[in-house]
């Protein structure tokens, strides 16, 4: 079973038990978020893209780690101005391991989890 989803403005290709580090969400480490609707959804041999049939789909997620990626120095320059500005950035990921993938009504999880919204 995959699916496609997207979440601060990138789509991501998912299958149950994967770990992905998307854009920061606003969620604490072990809280479940549901992120939906789903863009595509596989199962064996059918593929769904139709939105009508995937707006009550989502991918069920668990937040492992919330942390910044490395720093990356920004320079910038323009000649005979003696114009020099260095920079340096860090930005922030939320890694989540893909616990489920529901389509339709069938939602199973223990605990109701947090929504995010796609950007």
């Amino acid at each position: 079973m995959r699916a496609v989803f997207k979440t601060g403005g990138k789509q991501y290709r998912v299958e149950q038990g994967a770990v992905i580090s998307v854009e920061k969400c606003l969620a604490a480490v072990g809280d479940r978020i549901e992120v939906g609707p789903l863009l595509l959804f596989q199962n064996d041999d059918q593929v769904i893209i139709d939105a009508d049939q995937l707006k009550d789909s989502k991918a069920v997620c668990e937040v492992i780690r919330q942390g910044r990626a490395k720093k990356i120095v920004v320079f910038k320059k323009k000649r005979r101005k003696n114009y020099r500005k260095t920079q340096g950035h860090r930005q922030s990921f939320t890694r989540l391991k893909v616990v489920g993938i529901v389509s339709g009504q069938a939602a199973d999880t223990e605990a109701p989890p947090q929504s995010l919204t796609a950007n």
